[in-house]
């Protein structure tokens, strides 16, 4: 009786170890990928799958023609399903290791979203000018995302407009300089993955640095970004000359 006891209990620990063998594949974390997710929930950005990356620079989610491959939230219910709940990332993660992650804007923070270079310089004279700059993200399809607390919704609503007017992510070419992601909106939060080899999004400034008031940076962000793209126009200008 003791030996067929023994032989049960040997054939579980076999399963056991063999089921603690296979779960590494599905809850592996390349790179800190959790805690980075984790530390962005903590920091108050609610959080909620995105698709990602799939071979022949398509997506994951399958539609043919996807328009912003990897860049999507997986649910069309996203703006409920974002959450900063530990458990809950963890699930996803774990559940859903190429995922990428977006966050819902407009509930606790807004992101202005400017062209990488204007972007870069941009930072550079609010440290200088000593204004108080929090999270900062790159992305390496040519963005640069400040993260602010949100506006809300003014008192004053013809003081508010929503983000689909001017930057909602599936017009964004429309829209290449400043966008500012608010109430129904979203972007991708690091680290993720872009289509091509190494394209991806990462913190320039982490997650622990405090939401500045969004109008303390529109400034030097708007200027930057006007000369930018003036620079731009010219460029374009002296290429492609008008006809009269």
């Amino acid at each position: 009786m003791s030996a067929e006891l023994g032989g049960r209990t040997g054939r579980q620990g076999k399963l056991s170890r063999w089921l603690r063998g296979r779960r590494p594949k599905e809850t592996a974390d390349e790179g800190g990928r959790e805690d980075l997710l984790l530390a962005a929930a903590e920091a108050g950005l609610p959080l909620a799958p995105a698709a990602h990356p799939a071979p022949g620079y398509r997506c994951s989610c399958d539609r043919v023609g996807c328009p912003t491959p990897a860049r999507h939230p997986v649910s069309f219910a996203w703006q409920t399903q974002s959450t900063t709940d530990r458990a809950q990332i963890e699930r996803w993660a774990r559940h859903q290791p190429q995922a990428n992650f977006i966050t819902a804007t407009g509930m606790v923070h807004d992101v202005l979203d400017v062209p990488l270079e204007a972007g870069r310089e941009a930072l550079e004279r609010l440290l200088d000018a000593g204004i108080e700059v929090g999270p900062v993200a790159e992305s390496d399809d040519g963005r640069m995302l400040f993260f602010t607390t949100t506006r809300g919704t003014p008192e004053d609503e013809d003081e508010w407009w929503p983000c689909e007017l001017d930057c909602h992510p599936e017009t964004m070419d429309e829209h290449p300089g400043l966008r500012w992601h608010c109430r129904g909106s979203y972007v991708l939060v690091p680290p993720a993955q872009l289509p091509g080899e190494g394209q991806g999004v990462h913190w320039v400034r982490g997650p622990e640095h405090p939401l500045p008031d969004p109008l303390s940076l529109l400034e030097v962000l708007t200027d930057t970004g006007a000369r930018h793209a003036g620079t731009e126009s010219d460029h374009a200008s002296s290429a492609w000359p008008l006809r009269h």
